[in-house]
């Protein structure tokens, strides 16, 4: 039984519990806009997108799907992300508690972390934090679309709802078929979704110290410093290559004026890591933004958020582990702090493991389908990545390679936070050393 209540394992029994209550209710006869029951394979696929908060489908989610049913996805997806969010943090609290009070103590004043504190507290936050949010941004875009586009105030406020809940939880899910393309031009309607998927990307035990200490930033612990100036070098990095990419072509911002085209081009950068909507037509971006799109999605955003990927702290640890390498530095260090030699193994883990994945997952859709490579791969770092992008090939898999993506929108969505959780947790100091010895690197 305690095997079974370790919180790794907790979590994932979880998240398959929830994914198979969302199957039995997306294949009930009144989730579907016909009437008749959806297949096993499209319900499946649905509730693991949502409750993994990918984004992915195999279906228009406003015309399959009914009222019923795009409430259940919505309920999915908010469970996913309010899920994941408060799994994290209190798995981070949970780790805290194995050394001993002194070290606790230790931790506590030098990277001024998250008190400990019980489920219902920590869980009341983010959830006060989560729906905050999502009522602002639902607000904001009930009155855009009915008051600029001429919805009704019923249809506004659904379609107002759907998309902030989904924004926040960075779930790409939209009731339209070309997500968020008919609103390319219209900032009043990406801002607050813009706004959503980033603040929900940030990461609770960010939004937290923001909160309390958004004054004093020298007192911010080290983890929310390195994902702030992380997201920031993303973010703009991201837009100036989109900007610089697809300036010119035909098929996404070409036709676009100056100030459509700068919108567009940070929107992109930032949902590429994170959200899964999409403004502009992603099978027609040029090569060089689908090699971007690879780099951003498999980063993804911060630790404790409902982002995925390997996420922004993970890469800037590795950063500077090798930035102290090549200075000759014994000590990896950052903003006056230095970083524990276990926060670089897990790094260094997360990485290898999110890279073996990928890689098996692109080679087994290789080996299914016809596809061409540069899609395959695309497709393969959105789904563990849970950025939900497509190229537009994810309905036409064969069932196999649904179950590929299935797998990776899983893994890539629970393993990477119950595998760094399982090595800090499992962390002993063994009695002996073995003498020690240099292979040759490099």
């Amino acid at each position: 039984m305690n095997a079974i209540l370790h919180p790794a394992r907790a979590v994932t029994l979880a998240f398959l519990a929830v994914i198979m209550i969302g199957t039995l209710l997306l294949m009930l006869p009144m989730a579907r806009a016909g009437g008749s029951n959806a297949p096993l394979m499209v319900a499946f696929f649905t509730s693991v997108s949502a409750v993994c908060v990918t984004g992915m489908v195999t279906v228009d989610t406003g015309t399959y799907w009914s009222t019923f049913g795009q409430a259940t996805i919505m309920g999915l997806f908010q469970l996913g992300g309010f899920g994941m969010m408060t799994a994290a943090t209190l798995l981070g609290l949970m780790v805290n508690r194995s050394p001993g009070l002194r070290t606790r103590l230790l931790t506590q004043t030098e990277t001024r972390s998250l008190a400990l504190g019980d489920v219902r507290s920590v869980a009341k936050v983010v959830l006060a934090m989560t729906l905050l949010c999502q009522c602002i941004i639902a607000l904001a875009l009930m009155l855009r679309l009915r008051l600029g586009h001429g919805l009704d105030w019923r249809e506004a406020a659904w379609s107002g709802l759907f998309h902030a809940v989904s924004a926040f939880n960075n779930a790409g899910f939209s009731i339209h078929a070309d997500s968020l393309m008919r609103y390319a031009g219209d900032a009043f309607i990406l801002l607050p979704i813009l706004m959503g998927f980033i603040l929900g990307g940030i990461g609770f035990p960010v939004l937290h110290d923001l909160r309390q200490r958004l004054n004093d930033p020298r007192h911010w612990s080290l983890h929310t410093k390195l994902t702030l100036v992380g997201t920031l070098v993303l973010l703009l990095g991201g837009f100036c290559a989109v900007l610089l990419f697809e300036w010119d072509n035909a098929g996404t911002l070409g036709p676009m004026g100056v100030g459509e085209k700068l919108l567009n081009s940070f929107f992109i950068s930032a949902a590429a890591r994170t959200s899964g909507f999409n403004t502009i037509d992603i099978a027609a971006l040029t090569q060089e933004t689908w090699a971007l799109h690879y780099l951003l999605m498999f980063i993804g955003g911060g630790s404790a958020s409902t982002a995925g990927g390997v996420k922004v702290a993970t890469v800037a640890v590795l950063f500077l582990l090798v930035l102290a390498e090549a200075k000759g530095h014994s000590d990896t260090e950052a903003f006056g702090r230095r970083v524990g030699a276990s926060a670089q193994r897990q790094a260094i883990t997360v990485l290898v493991i999110a890279s073996v994945l990928v890689v098996l997952g692109t080679l087994a859709l290789l080996r299914m389908t016809d596809f061409p490579t540069d899609r395959i791969i695309f497709e393969v770092i959105a789904a563990f990545s849970t950025a939900g992008l497509s190229t537009g090939i994810t309905a036409q898999l064969p069932v196999a390679g649904q179950l590929v993506l299935l797998l990776l929108m899983f893994f890539g969505r629970v393993g990477t936070i119950t595998l760094a959780t399982s090595l800090v947790m499992g962390e002993r100091r063994m009695p002996y050393r073995f003498p020690e010895e240099h292979p040759i690197v490099g």
